[in-house]
């Protein structure tokens, strides 16, 4: 049972975290992903990348403003995963110096540029800009700390005497014993792709409530996540020109449905000509998230689709599955936001033949116009009977790989 005191701290985080949801919603979706607790031994407040752990004592020095910035500045350490980026060999207290910055600038920049935003009366306005005088949302905390690496000892104190007070929360509970990022464990590979997807999330959510009141923008949103969320929707393909060439070239000019109304009264029929609709539409896009594609691989893939619909300006619809040796049930999509709800699985061997079994299932339930297969290729390709007629376009992030029939198209993965 937790005691009264307990309960009321916990009640007055969880208040803080509803009402950052009226003007910092980016934020408020981020804590719902993270867990409260109550450390009195501790001098201020912490996270370790999992909670975020306050001092009552501390907490009973706050302002509601104040925690909300003290809530933002922790959540954003744990959504820039600055709790586990420390290499054993960094200066510890420069390179949390860094990550204060950037988080700091961030909120700064989230909020119109407000001081007060980044202030607690106790201990100041919080730091937010780098040696060079330039704000820290434009760099990552490495390159922050290489900054404060080379800037002299006397310079150094004079930016701490312009740049605002020292930060308020205890990083010694980060783990410094990592070795910093990219380690390629599974597990870790998974947590990174939960903590971007979380980032996501928070940006799309953000971004609609902003919409609703009529703001401009993404609204109340850190630079880094529009940043996430620009590069996730930067294709490297000219997709209009790729699906308008591929789409257009298996149009039929003329049908019988409907007939040339000139012979309506006719014993005969004449197929009419058609216009060709330039919007793309009823597409089967298979991405390829087998285990021989990397994150940034699938990365590059998801952010194909994304930038297609783009490029289309939301003309562009139809189902998204993903693929390693099973494949998942076609789901619909007509916009960004429909793509990004969908979830990627997959980490297996790769088949191409599960596609085309899926599709005889489904042809007499979907119209499938076409298919577009996103993958690095690296697998047997199927004989071409296997598509039952449908136009399929190969869009490849290899450079070697040559499937024997279909359409192909390559794009860049930045691997």
């Amino acid at each position: 049972m937790y005691s009264e005191e307990t309960v009321r701290i916990i009640k007055r985080l969880q208040k803080a975290r509803l009402s950052l949801m009226k003007d910092r919603s980016f934020y408020a979706v981020l804590l719902f992903h993270v867990r409260f607790s109550v450390d009195p031994m501790c001098e201020t407040a912490y996270t370790d990348g999992e909670r975020i752990v306050i001092c009552p004592d501390f907490l009973e020095e706050l302002s509601d403003k104040e925690l909300e910035f003290v809530l933002m500045h922790e959540v954003l350490h744990i959504a820039l995963n600055h709790c586990s980026r420390t290499k054993a060999d960094y200066d510890f207290d420069r390179f949390n110096k860094a990550c204060d910055i950037v988080v700091n600038s961030n909120i700064l920049y989230s909020s119109n540029f407000d001081p007060d935003a980044i202030t607690l009366q106790k201990y100041g306005p919080g730091i937010h800009t780098t040696p060079t005088g330039e704000e820290g949302y434009l760099y990552s905390a490495e390159e922050v700390y290489k900054m404060l690496l080379d800037e002299s000892e006397s310079k150094a104190e004079a930016n701490a005497d312009q740049n605002g007070g020292a930060g308020f929360d205890d990083h010694t509970y980060w783990d410094y014993s990592s070795g910093g990022v990219d380690s390629g464990n599974d597990s870790e590979n998974e947590a990174e792709q939960v903590r971007l997807q979380r980032i996501i999330d928070a940006t799309e959510i953000a971004a609609h409530i902003a919409a609703r009141k009529g703001n401009a923008g993404r609204g109340n949103i850190p630079l880094f996540a529009e940043r996430l969320l620009t590069e996730l929707t930067k294709p490297k393909t000219d997709w209009r020109e790729v699906l308008q060439n591929f789409v257009q070239e298996e149009i039929t000019d003329y049908s019988f449905e409907p007939p040339d109304r000139r012979m309506q009264d006719s014993a005969f029929l004449l197929p009419d000509f058609n216009e060709k609709d330039e919007d793309p539409k009823n597409i089967w896009f298979c991405i390829d998230t087998s285990g021989s594609l990397n994150d940034t691989q699938v990365t590059a893939a998801f952010s194909e689709l994304c930038g297609a619909i783009e490029q289309f300006e939301g003309h562009l619809t139809g189902w998204l599955s993903f693929f390693d040796n099973q494949i998942t049930k076609p789901e619909r999509f007509e916009s960004i936001d429909d793509v990004l709800a969908i979830k990627p699985v997959g980490g297996g061997g790769t088949s191409f033949k599960i596609i085309f079994r899926m599709l005889e299932e489904l042809q007499d339930e979907m119209e499938i116009a076409s298919i577009v297969i996103i993958t690095d290729g690296y697998s047997i390709f199927p004989e071409e009977a296997a598509a039952l007629g449908t136009p399929v376009l190969w869009l490849l992030s290899s450079s070697d790989a040559e499937p024997p029939w279909g359409k192909v198209a390559r794009f860049a993965d930045n691997s």
